[in-house]
Parts: C-alpha cells; structure tokens; sequence
C-alpha cells in the first residue's frame, strides 16, 4: 500500500492523448470536402444545362429559319389551344359551339383586314354580322334554315358592299366592283360556312366523338408533315404555292393520318378497323388542300401570316386552313360510315 503522505510521480503519457482533437465541424454544417464535392456538381449541373439550353437555341435557329416559326411559342400555344378545345368538346356542347363562333368570327374579321390591306373594299362589321348567323343558325336549326341563313348572309354583305360603293362615288372601276362583291361573298363561304359544318356534325347523334375525331385526324396530318418534312424533307410539294412543303412531309402526313385514323375509327367510333383508311385518307386530301389553298390566298395578297395573333403560329386562319375543308368531309364521312358503327 502507499503511503497517503507520500508524494507520487507523475506517470508518463502517451504523445496521442495528449495531442489536440481537431474541432468537428458544427452541427448541421458539412464538413469542407463535402462542400467542395457539391461546389463542383453543382458546376458541372450548371454546364450542362448551359450547354443543353446553348443546343436547343441552334436547333430553334435552325427550325426557325427554315419555317419561319418559333419552335417554343408554337409547342405551347399549340397545346394550350388543344386543351381548351377538348375541355369543351368533352364536357358539354355549349362552350364549344361558342368556341367555335368566336374563333370563326376572329377568322372572318382577320381575313378582312388581310383583304383589305390588299386593295380590297370590305365592310367588317356586315361580315361578322353574316358569319355570327350562318355560325349559329347551323347548330340551333340546322337543315334548311342553315342554308337559309347562308344565302341570306352572302346576300346581305353583297348588297351591303354596292350601296357603300354607290355611296362612295369615288371612280372605282366596274371590275374591281364585282371583285368587291364576289370577295364579300367568297368570305362568308369560305370562313363561317366551312366552320358551321363542325357545328352541324356535333348536332348529330355521337357527334361529339366524330368531331373529336376528325380534329385528332387533322392535327396528326399537321403534325407528321411537319416532323418528316422538317427532318426528311427534300423534294418541294408546290414551290410556286408553298415552297417550304416537301413530298417527304406529305409522306409523314399519310402515314400519321392513316395511324390516327384507324385508332380513331376502332377505339372512339366504334367502326370497322378499315374504316379509319377511308377515314384519315380522306381527311388528309381536304386537310392538304386547305393547307394550300390558303397559301395561294396568301401568296396572293403578297402576305406571310393572316396576323400575328398566335405567336408561333401566325393568325386564327393560318390554324384553322386545315380545318375548314376538312369539317365538311367530316360530316360526309359521318352519313356515309355512321350506320356502319358497331
């Protein structure tokens, strides 16, 4: 035992106990490898998104100069309309029957002022009053009142561009006003006629899925001559009509329109799978035909877009050229392969 007055010597120490403990970092805080870590993924992250934003400009550049479209305008306005069509196609009649008139009413008063800025005499506000009734004659009568109020209308704007003229006394030349007359008229039929046929058809018992249908229809055309063409293209369709429309896009178009068609034609008419070949060639010969018939207006009135209402796109005609020629095959497509439906 030792002795408790006795002195004790201090026993030695290991150098490791005795070294300083390095402090830890603070609670919550990562240690500075850590940080170093996340500093260079973060840089890393940040360089590939400048360099994934730096590619997607050049291909915007590309696709714009060669179309003359906004890739990323066109994208989202392209599915904002989408979407505000099948919401109210679905869901009730009303609110498309007033999509259609208004979108029909913007196509009449765009394609005025476009006439207009070419030399021509139009009176805009005859012409929407016109196209407000053939547009609404056709959903809330239909039949022989719809073609009631279509005579009535040309005659009304035609009349209407005579008496102006006769008031006008300002030397125009009788050519220009039969031109006059024969234009005022070419715009109720052309515009607010074609678009009454898609109200007739959504009238029809079922109409509504066939109206779906053949704007599904439509846009798949749109779509695949656009992709092909834009991709593929090489051999100009008609390069005096519309330079920038390949064969290899209207290729694409066939296909898409033959693929939407018979889909459409199984899972949403009800029809037999073959019908969707008469279905979709069908509405790719109108939708091709509008497509260049609107560009020979244009070409015509020396203009690139009806407007520049819809960023990307032009204006409410330049969406609807497909459209128009092609309600009216919808609804004969309609009476002929209905009875067909299982």
């Amino acid at each position: 035992m030792t002795d408790p007055g006795e002195e004790r010597t201090p026993e030695p120490q290991d150098d490791d106990a005795t070294a300083p403990i390095p402090p830890s970092p603070p609670h919550g805080q990562p240690s500075s490898s850590f940080q170093g870590h996340m500093r260079a993924a973060r840089s890393e992250f940040d360089h590939q998104v400048e360099l994934a934003r730096a590619g997607f400009e050049e291909t915007n550049a590309r696709i714009r100069e060669r179309t003359g479209r906004d890739l990323i305008l066109a994208i989202l306005i392209g599915l904002a309309v989408g979407v505000i069509v099948f919401v109210s196609i679905v869901f009730a009649n009303w609110p498309f029957v007033v999509l259609v008139t208004g979108v029909g009413l913007l196509g009449v008063f765009e394609l005025s002022r476009a006439l207009q800025s070419a030399g021509r005499r139009v009176d805009v506000v005859p012409q929407l009053i016109g196209g407000l009734l053939v547009l609404l004659s056709s959903y809330f009568f239909g039949g022989w009142q719809h073609w009631v109020a279509l005579f009535v209308s040309v005659c009304f704007v035609i009349v209407w561009r005579l008496i102006a003229q006769m008031a006008a006394r300002d030397g125009r030349v009788y050519l220009d006003v039969v031109g006059d007359a024969l234009t005022a008229g070419f715009v109720q039929i052309y515009v607010p006629f074609l678009a009454s046929m898609a109200l007739v058809l959504l009238r029809q018992p079922d109409g509504t899925w066939w109206v779906l249908a053949f704007l599904i229809v439509v846009i798949a055309v749109d779509t695949g001559a656009y992709v092909t063409g834009l991709t593929l293209g090489r051999h100009p369709m008609a390069p005096r009509v519309s330079p920038k429309k390949t064969w290899e896009g209207f290729a694409g178009a066939v296909v898409a329109a033959v693929a939407a068609g018979i889909l459409l034609a199984w899972l949403m008419l009800g029809l037999p799978w073959w019908t969707g070949i008469v279905f979709g060639l069908a509405l790719l010969l109108t939708a091709t035909v509008g497509d260049l018939g609107e560009s020979m207006i244009k070409r015509d009135l020396g203009i690139k877009d009806m407007s520049s209402w819809l960023p990307g796109h032009g204006g409410v005609l330049d969406r609807l050229d497909s459209i128009l020629p092609s309600a009216v095959a919808a609804l004969a497509l309609y009476y002929l392969l209905s009875p067909l439906a299982v």
